[in-house]
């Protein structure tokens, strides 16, 4: 007859293995804040103290704190089974949370909480756990717990999470290359925290008050991922989906083209997601908290046809299962029903996003009667050639002789073919603003306004109109057309 035997795990390996479950710095922080914010806190501070011999880090807050049994349990792994039902508006899941994200990040993890004035503290150590290849976990006396840093930021309820021993912080590095490594590790927790907590920032989740969240005294702004302060950003229809009697909400959004938005608004959402306009796909939220993004779940590729589209996709903890949630909670699967209802939606508003991109290129086209480019959809393929019957081409045509007009049309035939159309598509994809052709100061433009008048009148008188028609079509004065008009009103009366 069989025997069973119990095999607990070694702690010693299992302990080190746990750190290497793909967190990143700012994935752990939002891994502790979710706790935080399951504790009703509604302030948040994550500080640093970095020049010390024995660097700390800690997230703050001002819960309801926990008593030293409820602290006690909190310690252990698997804390509470997934399987078990949870509070509307917990955003914790395995029970794993606090550890696993914690050792990813430092080997000493101690946890000070307190509720009625009354403090507990509990630590593990990686390097005791070692050694005795046990789980080994230290309780904390008063004395103890005041000589902690950060211990002090504590009122009469909240908690906070101390790492200490953070080998993996500063990559081996020391003196100022460690400090720009911080540096650039503690702007992306930045941008992070302010997009996957971004409706509790702005006080958006219903029956809570407006969360703060502050990184060494800088305190975050929202970033909303759907631009939804500009008027130009479309609102689709929303669709419900139940699973197993539950809702699961989709709103899809269009953003608005990058000349639709204010300076102040392209050069925000450059600075939070520089690559903002390609990051494309479904958002979807558990309880609020942005899990992933950015992804169609290979039900099409990433494309121009979807590049402003987004699809913001809600659903409770209790379909937790159906969405396949990891550890991380970074990463999500959509259920085949949702993935069937966003494989329609995905279809109704790649027009819309495909027509917000296509209008802006008819419009170039049609905002003057000469175009320079000339565009052809022929049944195979898409050219843009340069346009033989411009003015100035005919204007430098005219001024030929001996089959010189012949290889200028073999010269704008090349250049046409030419034209560097991946590159331009990927410069303009992630950094359309910046892509400018022109830059002159005000003696060069009025010294180009009046060499192109001379050519216009070779032959011909060249009226006003014509001439504002001719100069809009080279775009090369767009930067500059109050000091263009001033040259039409005093040169040609």
């Amino acid at each position: 007859m069989a025997r069973e035997c119990s095999l607990p795990p070694r702690a010693s390996s299992l302990s080190e293995s746990l750190r290497d479950l793909g967190y990143s710095l700012e994935t752990a922080i939002a891994d502790l804040i979710d706790n935080s914010i399951s504790a009703r806190a509604n302030s948040i501070e994550i500080l640093s103290d970095l020049s010390q011999s024995d660097p700390a880090f800690a997230i703050i807050d001002n819960g309801r704190g926990m008593t030293a049994d409820e602290l006690f349990a909190a310690m252990r792994h698997g804390s509470t089974s997934p399987k078990q039902p949870r509070a509307q508006d917990d955003l914790g899941r395995f029970g794993l949370g606090l550890k696993t994200a914690s050792f990813s990040q430092c080997r000493r993890l101690t946890l000070i909480s307190a509720q009625n004035g009354i403090r507990s503290g509990a630590e593990w150590n990686l390097d005791l756990i070692d050694r005795r290849d046990d789980w080994i976990v230290t309780i904390l006396e008063d004395d103890e717990i005041a000589d902690l840093p950060f211990s002090d930021r504590i009122g009469d309820s909240g908690t906070v999470v101390i790492w200490r021993m953070m080998d993996r912080l500063f990559e081996d590095e020391s003196g100022r290359k460690r400090d720009e490594i911080v540096s650039e590790k503690l702007d992306v927790v930045d941008r992070h925290l302010s997009l996957v907590f971004h409706r509790f920032l702005a006080g958006q989740v219903r029956g809570r008050k407006k969360l703060s969240i502050s990184v060494n005294g800088h305190e975050l702004e929202p970033f909303d991922p759907f631009c939804l302060k500009n008027s130009a950003t479309q609102i689709l229809p929303k669709e419900t989906v139940r699973i197993s009697g539950k809702a699961v909400h989709m709103q899809p959004y269009v953003l608005p083209h990058h000349n639709r938005l204010t300076a102040s608004e392209y050069n925000y959402y450059r600075d939070h997601r520089s690559d903002f306009i390609s990051n494309q796909g479904a958002y979807i939220y558990r309880n609020s908290r942005l899990m992933a993004w950015g992804d169609w779940f290979r039900l099409i590729p990433k494309g121009e046809a979807t590049k402003l589209a987004r699809v913001q996709i809600d659903f409770p903890s209790s379909l937790d299962e159906s969405w396949t949630i990891d550890i991380r909670k970074s990463r999500a699967k959509p259920p085949r029903a949702v993935r069937e209802r966003l494989r329609q939606i995905i279809t109704r508003i790649a027009g819309r996003s495909t027509t917000v991109h296509q209008g802006r290129g008819r419009k170039l086209f049609e905002e003057t009667k000469v175009p320079i480019w000339e565009r052809y959809a022929d049944q195979d393929r898409i050219r843009y050639m340069l346009n033989r019957t411009h003015p100035i081409v005919e204007a430098l045509r005219g001024g030929l002789e001996n089959g010189g007009g012949q290889k200028l049309d073999l010269l704008l035939e090349t250049v046409s073919t030419a034209l560097p159309v991946e590159m331009i598509y990927s410069d303009y994809s992630t950094h359309p603003r910046q892509i400018k052709q022109s830059d002159m100061d005000r003696d060069t433009v009025i010294k180009k306004l009046a060499a192109l008048k001379s050519v216009l009148s070779q032959g011909n008188e060249c009226t006003a109109e014509h001439f504002r028609e001719v100069m809009r079509s080279t775009k090369l004065f767009e930067n500059h057309l109050d000091l263009a008009e001033e040259f039409i009103q005093e040169v040609l009366k």
